[in-house]
């Protein structure tokens, strides 16, 4: 037993990060080489790769605020996602707008409105979530929580499956179409409009964690709890306001890849919740900046797999990273090692 104490120790320690960076380097020449021999092939799939990671950072973020507070992996999160996509819906048909409507400028006030409302919305579920689901169990042992997490995930797919059926719902195209030629490419004014709008939402996040007293009781709850609540910080409350901005930026992330892709499902939360939470994990679980990061390289690591060899390899490749990460470098690309409470 303690021969396989030190090996595991081994693994976590300075061997894993040696052969974690490792495996990155050969990954980048890797993806170097390919961009020499075909450089506009490259430049498409980072393109998609960004994109696509850009709405998984979003996701993610959710994942590490919520684990870095309260320690529990919420796997209601990623349906808390496609039910922000869901919601957006009818409110844009408030406003007349239905699956024929097609980019204009005059739509943007409309887009912002009904995205923040999205936010709001999907942010009380979540807090309405915590309150009956969680808070009760927040003393119990772990895989009670976990366990309860999985069974919310259950019921927000079931609530979609009977409010809009088991069918692709179409999304209207609402994004600017435009497209611009480079020597290495072309690309859209869609993809930077998803990839801006994800980078606005992650600084502010960062800024609000970092600058504000409830950003800074946040962190001191994810430090130390007890040590918080005898500081005078009121624990229910801060832990509710990081469910509600989690699912907010979720709810944000569901109405962004609709308008990118056109089109939803009631199970989509469940594929694109694993993801996120693979690259959450690979970014440094806890660590936003790291969720972000992971989120980004997640994206751009399917991107690739499905440029260069086959779709039906990502959810393996992606698995394998979580694993991987897991055995080599529990702590992620950015999170810390924590002494064991």
């Amino acid at each position: 037993m303690a021969a396989i104490q030190r090996l595991r120790a081994s693994l976590a320690g300075d061997l894993g990060t040696a052969l974690f960076t490792l495996v990155g380097l050969i990954a980048v020449g890797g993806v170097i080489v390919l961009g020499v021999q075909d450089p506009r092939s490259m430049f498409a799939a980072l393109l998609v790769g960004v994109t696509d990671g850009a709405i998984f950072a979003l996701i993610a973020l959710g994942y590490t605020m919520v684990y870095g507070i309260i320690e529990l992996i919420n796997f209601a999160h990623g349906d808390v996602f496609t039910l922000g996509a869901f919601i957006a819906l009818p409110l844009l048909g408030m406003f007349g707008i239905n699956s024929g409507t097609s980019y204009a400028l005059a739509l943007i006030p409309i887009l912002v409105l009904v995205t923040a409302g999205v936010m709001a919305i999907c942010g009380v579920v979540n807090i309405t979530i915590e309150r009956i689901a969680y808070r009760p169990l927040r003393s119990a042992p772990r895989l009670a929580p976990l366990i309860t997490a999985i069974g919310m995930s259950f019921i927000l797919e079931g609530a979609m499956y009977l409010w809009k059926g088991p069918v692709n719902l179409r999304f209207p195209n609402l994004l600017p179409t435009n497209r611009f030629d480079t020597p290495l490419g072309d690309f859209s004014a869609k993809d930077l409009t998803v990839i801006a709008v994800a980078v606005v939402l992650v600084v502010l996040l960062s800024l609000f964690i970092n600058r504000t007293k409830l950003g800074k009781a946040m962190r001191a709850t994810a430090q130390d709890r007890d040590a918080a609540q005898l500081m005078g910080i009121d624990i229910n409350r801060t832990i509710a306001a990081t469910f509600f901005i989690g699912a907010a930026l979720a709810g944000a992330g569901g109405v962004i890849f609709a308008l990118y892709f056109n089109s939803i499902r009631f199970d989509l939360g469940f594929s694109a919740g694993l993801i996120a939470f693979t690259a959450a994990v690979l970014g440094g679980i806890g660590n936003i900046e790291g969720a972000a990061l992971g989120g980004l390289l997640i994206g751009i690591i399917r991107a690739l797999n499905e440029r260069y060899f086959s779709p039906s390899w990502s959810d393996v490749v992606i698995f394998a990273i979580l694993v991987m990460v897991l055995v080599f470098r529990p702590t992620g690309l950015l999170g810390m090692r924590v002494p064991e409470k």
